[in-house]
């Protein structure tokens, strides 16, 4: 079945493309507007709201109200889509990702004490960003770098092998290099 234009789906067109044009850029409502009227147009939800979060860092509401606005899906469904897969992200990232290492090797050796250390000093949870914008918090089942267990990653630099103690070190340099570049 094609899909009717959206012209002829929403009375107010223009003041909708328009609203949205205040929330997307416009490579990403071109996106969309393409593969509209297309059959099985629902198929490229998933490439826009990669689209989306590859510009914002994230999917916010209204982010995700436009882009149902423009492809002419259900609010619904593009927020389904968006909380079923792990990929997408609901909430910005820190400046600097945290990504502690919870696979064997690690958990044996002590990576939920790290872990632990970490959310108290951030006083946040995995899936969280710090207040100031500066940390996320993350965990993941394998960094490939078994030998130092436990380990955590710090944007692209691994560190390990870790203790709860390591964790003020390694935080206080980040915080440091934060505030070296705001002077």
């Amino acid at each position: 079945m094609n899909h009717q234009t959206a012209t002829t789906i929403t009375d107010n067109w223009e003041a909708v493309r328009a609203a949205c044009l205040e929330v997307l850029p416009a490579h990403i409502i071109a996106f969309i507007e393409n593969n509209r009227d297309m059959e099985h147009s629902e198929g490229q939800l998933i490439a826009a709201l990669h689209m989306v979060q590859a510009h914002f860092g994230y999917l916010a509401q209204d982010t995700m109200h436009a882009v149902a606005q423009l492809a002419q899906i259900p609010l619904a469904k593009v927020t389904g889509v968006a909380t079923f897969y792990h990929y997408f992200r609901l909430q910005p990232r820190g400046k600097h990702m945290i990504s502690v290492c919870l696979g064997t090797a690690c958990y044996v050796k002590g990576a939920d004490k790290v872990a632990q250390r970490l959310m108290d000093e951030l006083g946040i949870h995995f899936g969280e960003t710090t207040r100031d914008g500066l940390f996320s918090l993350d965990s993941t089942r394998c960094l490939g770098t078994c030998g130092l267990a436990p380990v955590a990653m710090v944007d692209n630099q691994v560190y390990g092998p870790l203790t709860p103690t390591d964790v003020s070190v390694i935080l206080a340099k980040y915080v440091k290099k934060e505030k070296g570049t705001a002077e």
